[in-house]
């Protein structure tokens, strides 16, 4: 039987992913030249680092085991996308495009995704 706290991990969990989709979908639709890709890029970052750090509360509200080292490395990696993503969207808007920053943003998402799923969680 799945408990009232399972359902809400599981919950954050799908809107934690569609904040990473919404990175992922921003970039590529800043790169086809969308005028609003940024800003979904930038707003799913910020959904991303909030829910992963909400997240992490209930996990651990729910006992279960949490690796520090992975969290921390996860969350230095969160703050630098939302950092590439935050300065780049001031950037444009003055007029000066950031595609670096962009690019950067979205490879960053990409490696948070890679230490997600490829380091290992405690076991229980």
């Amino acid at each position: 039987m799945v408990g009232s706290m399972e359902i809400l991990i599981g919950s954050v969990v799908v809107l934690h992913l569609l904040g990473m989709a919404s990175i992922a979908g921003g970039w590529l639709a800043n790169y086809l030249g969308a005028a609003r890709g940024l800003n979904v890029l930038v707003w799913g970052a910020r959904v991303q680092l909030i829910l992963g750090l909400v997240l992490v509360g209930l996990v651990q509200a729910n006992k279960e085991p949490v690796s520090y080292a992975k969290i921390a490395t996860k969350l230095v990696v969160a703050l630098a996308v939302v950092a590439c993503a935050e300065i780049a969207n001031a950037r444009t808007r003055k007029g000066k495009g950031q595609p670096a920053l962009v690019n950067a943003a979205f490879g960053l998402m990409l490696l948070n995704v890679c230490v997600a799923v490829l380091w290992p969680n405690p076991e229980a």
